[in-house]
């Protein structure tokens, strides 16, 4: 492997035989092989505390060590802060099914037998490494992204938000009981929903009355540019859709596509309701805020029009009044 420095693995193993075994294979791909210690006392903080002080690109380590249960080690690592992102191997001589799905669900990886096979090994840590890697590039991008919505917001944004999209996304979701998944792309779209503004000129955006329809379409676009940022992000689809789609109307008159009714996104309904109450309650440079009452009026005239599910709406007023937010 062609690194400008070597990729650090992390190896516990009390076997003296297997360990001088694993650390010769791992060798043949230049890896650089941190031996890690196994406290007689059976903390596991000590280890997860070498782990942190490391900090490897992968823990390779043996069910059956002397004082600790390897399993119960990688459970601890994997809740800590810093190893959490960290791919762990869990190694065992038996082929046991039971010791299979406790270290799955310990967070495990891989599960490998001993002896271990030269192939399947390195195939496998270079699998998870590159895994991590690219995890890490991603998770660098959203950074990068998040800090461009937060100067998109910045651009149009007067004094502090009362309430925020990211509050509101968090407690309506949970009120309407959907999956951790689902409110995690809430969350997402919340922070980025408007990253595709920055295209739009502020003499547009800070426009004073009507826009002119090459105005018009401008702002509308913004919409297919955000969702076209998240095109690469395989496991933020559901974020681009939300993004796409959170103007259109249940009526079918809204942008870009024209979707009518269910034809919306579940989330991309919800997020709508959320961005309009959020917009209507906050200071802009271009108008003044309202208060909660008068949003939830023109949600619900929005309803009556057919612009807005209106179940949706429903459920939402409901949450509002049991939150007794504003």
């Amino acid at each position: 492997m062609n690194q400008s420095s070597p990729l650090r693995i992390f190896l516990l193993d009390d076997h003296p035989y297997s360990r001088v075994a694993t650390v010769d294979l791992l060798r043949l791909n230049n890896y650089q092989i941190i031996e890690g210690e196994t406290p007689q006392t059976g903390d596991c903080d000590q280890v997860v505390e070498q782990v942190g002080k490391v900090a490897p690109d992968l823990v390779l380590m043996d069910v059956n060590l002397v004082h600790h249960n390897g399993i119960e080690l990688c459970q601890a690592i994997k809740h800590s802060p810093l190893g959490q992102k960290i791919p762990i191997i869990l190694t065992n001589a038996m082929d046991d099914p039971q010791c299979r799905l406790l270290s799955r669900a310990s967070g495990a990886d891989a599960y490998l037998l001993k002896p271990l096979e030269r192939v399947e090994l390195l195939n496998q840590v270079d699998l998870l490494i590159q895994k991590k890697k690219l995890a890490e590039s991603v998770t660098q991008i959203e950074q990068v992204l998040f800090r461009l919505a937060a100067v998109v917001e910045e651009r149009y944004a007067v004094g502090e938000a009362q309430i925020t999209c990211s509050q509101l996304v968090q407690g309506f979701g949970q009120f309407l009981q959907l999956e951790q998944k689902q409110i995690d792309d809430l969350m997402f779209a919340a922070r980025l929903h408007n990253l595709g503004l920055l295209q739009v000129p502020d003499e547009i955006m800070l426009k004073q009355g009507p826009l002119s329809p090459p105005e018009l379409d401008c702002v509308r676009d913004h919409v297919r540019v955000a969702a076209t940022i998240f095109e690469p992000l395989a496991g933020r689809r559901a974020v681009g859709e939300i993004m796409l789609y959170h103007h259109e109307r249940w009526d079918g008159s809204g942008y870009p596509d024209g979707l009518k009714g269910k034809q919306i996104p579940l989330l991309a309904q919800i997020f709508q309701i959320i961005d309009i109450f959020t917009a209507l309650t906050n200071n802009r440079r271009y108008k003044e805020a309202v208060n909660t009452v008068q949003a939830v009026e023109i949600l619900q005239e929005e309803a009556k029009r057919g612009w807005r599910n209106p179940d949706m709406v429903d459920k939402f007023v409901n949450f509002i009044s049991k939150s007794q937010m504003g």
